[in-house]
């Protein structure tokens, strides 16, 4: 259903009959805890189709001939109503959108309370000519008690065929609804913190491991480019406290991230300078090469964790595991992405690719691809890993970041 532009006549009409007034046969007390039963098995076996299910039993208590779900959407300009699990003769409308400020479930959630309206097409111009809609019965649904999501409406073929009993048969169980929709949500959620609480478990364990890694092969570097004690102490210090400074930038929690780098170029360069050279006189094993490309806090995060595991496995494995290997790290800006290419030589050479995908190389594609909304590439060539990464510009940082960034490419 498109909507068009539309003037707002006075719809006061439309909603002046009072469900009250109209008498009130005697209720089905039997089928209406039968409705509640059925929508409580479906919450526990199938919460997925606990909305559809609730639309299906509203048709049937009610003796509807159309019945749906509008969900709220907080689009822009405005907000909309996206209708979802239509049934009858609205079903074709399926997924069509109304306006949030002129429709009668704007009314029903301002009310917050069943509403009854006659005849709706009259006045509402994006509803089509061609529809007849007598009644439609209307109630708000909320997520807990609070959290507006929507409303449940059903349309008779006749006027004077809702009642009172209908409406308040039908907020019994949109307040059920609501309440079961709140605890299916808090279930998913507390799963969903035990799954991140396992990975960092697994994460902050692979991470000691490869410091230990680290820090050893350090200490083999450092002691073949010195020639006393107190050299040794003064260098291995200092590339500790660069490996340090790397790690502070790989956190969980992305509001744990003080003075975090803003540039790629000096992201990069806190991450790889522990892996630098062991002495001063040696040429530097990093070649950093790009465009200047402002990161937000986020970016930061995972760049950093991307980064740092791809070094790190480098001096475990590739090119930084000997004393004449290197990496060069270059970027471009292609339209609306970010181009990264790192490329190892120097290193031990490569026959095949690796056969299966340790937990680092797992977390670098996730962080990669569900982050960012990335890609992600390894070519295993003999003389030394290449890996490509492809990231939209607009995951980077805030919208306005983004948005100087292209201006900036337009001049």
């Amino acid at each position: 259903m498109k909507i068009a532009a539309v003037s707002k006549p006075d719809v006061s009409a439309v909603y002046a009959v009072d469900l009250r007034q109209r008498p009130v046969p005697q209720s089905d007390a039997a089928r209406e805890k039968s409705a509640l039963l059925q929508l409580a098995g479906r919450m526990h076996d199938a919460p997925g189709e606990l909305l559809p299910k609730f639309v299906e039993l509203a048709m049937e208590l009610t003796g509807g001939i159309s019945a749906g779900i509008s969900l709220l959407e907080e689009t822009e300009p405005s907000p909309v109503f996206r209708w979802h699990h239509l049934t009858g003769i609205l079903s074709p409308f399926d997924r069509a959108t109304t306006p949030r400020d002129f429709s009668p479930c704007g009314v029903t959630l301002d009310r917050n309370a069943p509403t009854l309206a006659v005849h709706p097409e009259r006045v509402y111009e994006w509803i089509p000519r061609d529809l007849s809609l007598p009644e439609v019965l209307l109630v708000p649904l909320y997520i807990g008690r609070t959290e507006p999501l929507g409303t449940l409406w059903i349309v008779a073929d006749g006027i004077g065929h809702f009642h009172g009993r209908h409406a308040a048969t039908m907020q019994e169980l949109a307040s059920f609804i609501g309440i079961a929709l709140k605890m299916v949500r808090s279930e998913q959620e507390l799963s969903y913190a035990l799954e991140q609480q396992e990975l960092l478990t697994r994460e902050m364990s692979h991470r000691l491991k490869n410091l230990f890694a680290i820090i050893g092969g350090m200490i083999r570097m450092s002691s073949r480019g010195t020639d006393n004690k107190d050299d040794l102490i003064a260098m291995l210090s200092g590339r500790l406290r660069a490996l340090a400074a790397a790690h502070s930038l790989v956190r969980r929690s992305f509001s744990d991230v003080e003075g975090a780098a803003s540039g790629l170029a000096e992201l990069l360069s806190i991450i790889v300078e522990p892996h630098e050279a062991a002495t001063l006189e040696r040429n530097r094993r990093f070649s950093l090469d790009g465009p200047a490309v402002r990161c937000g806090e986020q970016a930061v995060n995972g760049l950093a964790l991307v980064f740092h595991e791809l070094a790190t496995n480098a001096a475990k494995y590739g090119g930084l595991c000997g004393d004449s290997g290197g990496v060069d790290i270059v970027w471009q800006i292609e339209g609306e992405h970010l181009v990264i290419t790192w490329k190892e030589h120097g290193g031990p050479q490569i026959h095949s690719s690796p056969g299966s995908k340790g937990f680092g190389s797992a977390l670098v594609e996730a962080t990669v691809v569900r982050q960012f909304g990335g890609t992600l590439s390894h070519d295993w060539r003999l003389d030394g890993l290449t890996v490509n990464i492809v990231i939209p510009l607009s995951g980077l940082g805030p919208v306005e970041i983004h948005r100087e960034l292209m201006k900036a490419l337009q001049t």
